[in-house]
């Protein structure tokens, strides 16, 4: 059996590893063991965060809502509530932004809501 010294491959892969830990600090970037043990962290990271990320942003969303929901007298639960019973089709994402971009165009959607209690 002849021998295979994997030359070309095996300094690819390595490369490429290497690549990928650019920007990491010390000998992470630098020695490959470590490279590679810090870039599998960072994929595993990455892709969990990719995740976490939505669920941060709607969180952020609803803390922002309740807050504007509170300055017109009524609970984030509540607005939510009384926008499904008024059929006003709004996602938390829009709702935050008009909170803190446009307040007033908020305030007419909590008037709307408000208005709807007694209906269904």
């Amino acid at each position: 059996m002849t021998r295979v010294k994997r030359g070309n491959v095996a300094r690819k892969r390595r490369n490429k590893i290497l690549k990928l830990a650019k920007g990491f600090r010390g000998s992470h970037s630098t020695l490959f063991r470590t490279a590679n043990q810090q870039v599998m962290k960072a994929l595993r990271n990455a892709y969990r965060d990719r995740k976490k990320r939505k669920r941060d942003f709607r969180r952020l969303w609803i803390t922002r809502i309740n807050a504007a929901a509170r300055q017109h007298g009524m609970s984030y639960s509540q607005l939510i509530g009384n926008l499904k019973k008024a059929n006003i089709q709004l996602n938390r994402k829009m709702l935050a932004q008009m909170a803190v971009l446009d307040p007033n165009s908020f305030s007419k959607v909590a008037e709307l809501a408000s208005h709807a209690k007694g209906s269904r």
